[in-house]
């Protein structure tokens, strides 16, 4: 595509929004729809999403989709590898082209698609010449380039952990926004913490927004609306993540710091405790393993007022609830419940590995058991119905309790298999956290509906990019595109 056919679908799409019209959204690799979800809210239309996970397609159908049946197109999983952007319009009957079809292209890569790729080599993706495309690492972010090559968007949003600046050494947003600078975007990216934003959670991200150079306008991101002192550890990473970005970098914006004037970030008590009260794992193991994931319960009744984060999730324009919730699934782990009812707000695994091994010395002493009974059945069986196994030396942040005045640690795609990284600071309720609760930390709001079952359901919310923080990034991008139309009026008035 010449120069020349690239800016008109460009300038077709500036005079559409002009007109008034809604900018129309695309996301590759869109998992069960965090990103999406506030896009949406800041007035995006979602025409359209790849992800190849079955889960999530089909939570994202449930969400947003025209047709939210099992087997409609919206619920279809689909490979970016092997989906074309023009096949795309064709199963959804867009009834346009590839070209004209969306006014943003957003996408969220596995890191694993940023292998180390050369200035020289970047400039080959895009076209100058075809020595490296046969190097199968780079062959999601050459499949990416051709979407963008193929829709023409007027705004691109690119989703990634902070590790992507040093990956293997390499800064690799530096040369995607080199990359989409000579396709004709003006480029930058930064590191934004969800918790700066109204998330209760502490989760950096890598953004990197492109802006058509048609639209006039240059990349900006959110301002912090909420307060936080990183815990040094998150500090370090950052230091980490930096150490290739040079200080004369044109893309580079410097991270948002927010002032210490500002509310306190959102803590995980006044996230949570509106919350069902889950006990019945400790009680009645059956009535957890008989409840379904879609299953509703009522919300607690607090003395005093709703915390304003409870408000939200409740009230989420679209995703509104009344008397209660769903998703309230939790592991079953008898064998820890007495040390997640013991364990201090903010302690680790080796502290847990610590009281476990104090209460079952005191075990002990309660049956007449000595260490001469050591190599005994009785002893081994008993200290394996007590002690977790894990060296606390190799894990040692396998287990982490919440502080309920504070935001919580980044869920991770893990708790799919492990929420032991999410211990709820309840010490009455002795348990990790549940699905639901889990969608709270990540602020999807609470009529939103995850498929699957409960493993799959926390895979797609570690997975996400959390709404809020989604929203605030959508936000800046669709004051600039509505600056088209500003711009489009004041121009009107003056002829008139």
């Amino acid at each position: 595509m010449t120069s020349s056919d690239k800016q008109l679908p460009r300038r077709n799409k500036i005079a559409r929004l002009q007109s008034g019209a809604t900018p129309r959204a695309l996301e590759i690799c869109s998992g069960c729809g965090g990103l999406s979800l506030g896009l949406k809210t800041a007035g995006f239309e979602l025409t359209a999403h790849i992800e190849i996970d079955p889960e999530a397609a089909a939570s994202y159908a449930l969400n947003f989709g025209v047709d939210q049946a099992a087997d409609s197109e919206w619920a279809r999983p689909r490979d970016m590898e092997h989906c074309s952007a023009a096949q795309l319009v064709t199963d959804l009957e867009l009834g346009t082209s590839a070209s004209e079809a969306f006014d943003l292209l957003a996408a969220g890569l596995p890191c694993q698609a940023f292998a180390r790729i050369g200035r020289s080599k970047l400039r080959s993706v895009a076209g100058e010449d075809d020595a490296f495309q046969k190097d199968p690492r780079a062959a999601l972010y050459r499949r990416f380039l051709q979407y963008v090559e193929d829709t023409q968007p007027l705004v691109i949003i690119l989703e990634n952990v902070p590790d992507i600046l040093n990956f293997g050494g390499h800064n690799v947003p530096e040369e995607i926004c080199e990359t989409l600078g000579l396709a004709g975007y003006r480029t930058g990216y930064t590191i934004l913490n969800a918790a700066y934003f109204g998330v209760p959670q502490i989760r950096e991200r890598l953004f990197i927004v492109a802006i058509a150079n048609e639209l006039g306008e240059y990349p900006a991101f959110p301002t912090p609306i909420h307060f936080l002192d990183l815990p040094k550890g998150y500090e370090g990473s950052r230091r980490v993540a930096l150490k290739h970005v040079k200080k004369d970098s044109v893309h580079f914006h410097p991270i948002p710091v927010p002032h210490n004037r500002l509310n306190s970030a959102v803590g995980v008590k006044e996230a949570l405790e509106d919350l069902p009260w889950i006990t019945e794992h400790a009680t009645d193991p059956s009535v957890i393993r008989k409840r379904k994931l879609r299953d509703t319960l009522p919300y607690r009744k607090l003395k005093g007022s709703l915390p304003a984060y409870a408000v939200t999730m409740r009230s989420w324009p679209g995703f509104e609830t009344v008397d209660g919730t769903d998703g309230h699934l939790v592991r079953l782990t008898p064998r820890d419940f007495p040390i997640f009812a013991k364990l201090g707000h903010g302690a680790d695994y080796p502290q847990a590995r610590a009281l476990a091994e104090k209460l079952f010395e005191e075990e002990l002493v309660a049956q007449g058991i000595t260490k001469a009974h050591k190599n005994s059945i009785i002893y081994q069986e008993l200290r394996a119905s007590m002690v977790p196994p894990y060296d606390p030396g190799k894990f040692p942040n396998k287990w982490w309790k919440l502080d309920p005045a504070k935001p919580s640690r980044t869920l991770t795609a893990h708790m799919g298999k492990d929420t032991y990284s999410h211990i709820h600071y309840d010490s009455a309720q002795k348990r990790t956290v549940s699905v639901r609760e889990a969608a709270r930390l990540q602020s999807f709001p609470d009529g939103f509906m995850f498929a699957g079952a409960m493993n799959a359901a926390f895979r797609q919310i570690g997975n996400a990019v959390p709404p809020l923080l989604g929203l605030a990034v959508a936000k800046v991008l669709k004051a600039q595109l509505s600056g088209t139309s500003r711009e489009k009026e004041a121009a009107d008035r003056q002829v008139a």
